[in-house]
């Protein structure tokens, strides 16, 4: 939380803004020109009702500053609604950014396309979460990625600073897994991309040095790039060395592929005409180890001067 303390506390003392908020700052919409001969009032209060359940609920014990907050958002998109059964059948798309310290823009933490995000809901519905008792598949979803997003945004301030949140997302995905048959993506046999391998990899102590690799990324890389971005790189360069340790220590993980997959772009242009060849030659190699899928995008790293 250092960071944000620090620019919360420039933003108080020069606007005069006082009070706490809540944890997250969410934009939920909700797509559903798939679906076709249906009442459009349960797919509006839908999206009102995710967008005040997020926003709204205190999450955790901690203290945000409104400008603090963890800016997200959520795209559902509607495949399929069972207006008798109340069913929808959805996939989803959350992202999650921070600011980075110094600068005019912010940097994406996280992002997964889900594409069972399955949910019970009616048009008259309020919603309502316990961690200790889930008997709602649509609460039992926002709530496990609120705490993702939570978990690895602290995970970014300060070394595995997230732990208790992201334990509490592992603790989600225990207590849902038998809501209801159309409930996809709990269970650790699923597949290796889904809400329970997500998050129990991210707290399995053989991927300590990936936890290890989001503070160095973001904290020692990112926020120091304006003040020494020779320092700033050779952070980030370290965040991926630690990172194909982690991949070697757990080798069914994708976490590692899955992380490279929306930082590619960001990662292409920190070191895009700042490094000398051997630097490149070795990052390009140690990438390609992490991502193989993503080489055209490293070999752009080549260029420029």
């Amino acid at each position: 939380m250092k960071v944000r303390h620090i620019l919360s506390l420039m933003m108080l003392f020069a606007t005069g803004i006082s009070g706490f908020a809540q944890e997250l700052d969410a934009r939920v919409t909700v797509n559903h020109q798939q679906v076709e001969g249906t009442n459009v009032s349960v797919f509006e209060a839908l999206e009102e009702r995710l967008n005040d359940f997020i926003n709204q609920r205190q999450w955790t014990e901690l203290q945000f500053q409104k400008n603090e907050r963890i800016a997200c958002n959520f795209s559902i998109v509607v495949k399929k609604y069972d207006e008798g059964e109340n069913l929808f059948t959805c996939s989803a798309t959350v992202t999650a950014t921070r600011p980075v310290y110094n600068a005019s823009y912010t940097t994406t933490t996280f992002a997964t396309n889900d594409n069972n995000f399955n949910f019970i809901f009616q048009e008259f519905d309020q919603l309502e979460f316990r961690q200790d008792q889930i008997t709602n598949d649509l609460t039992a979803l926002i709530a496990y990625y609120v705490y993702l997003i939570i978990g690895i945004d602290l995970d970014t301030m300060s070394p595995s600073g997230g732990t208790t949140y992201l334990q509490t997302a592992l603790d989600i995905c225990n207590n849902a897994q038998g809501l209801t048959a159309s409930a996809k993506g709990w269970k650790s046999f699923d597949d290796g991309k889904n809400r329970y391998a997500v998050v129990s990899d991210w707290l399995d102590g053989g991927m300590s040095a990936f936890r290890d690799a989001q503070y160095k990324y973001y904290r020692e890389g990112l926020d120091v790039m304006v003040e020494n971005s020779e320092r700033a790189r050779a952070s980030i360069t370290a965040a991926f060395e630690d990172i194909q340790k982690a991949r070697e220590n757990k080798t069914m993980s994708q976490l590692p592929e899955l992380w490279t997959e929306y930082k590619a772009d960001e990662i292409v242009g920190i070191y895009q005409g700042h490094a000398t060849q051997k630097e490149k030659d070795f990052l390009i190699e140690l990438l390609t180890n992490i991502n193989a899928s993503k080489s055209a995008n490293w070999n752009k790293i080549r260029s420029g001067n």
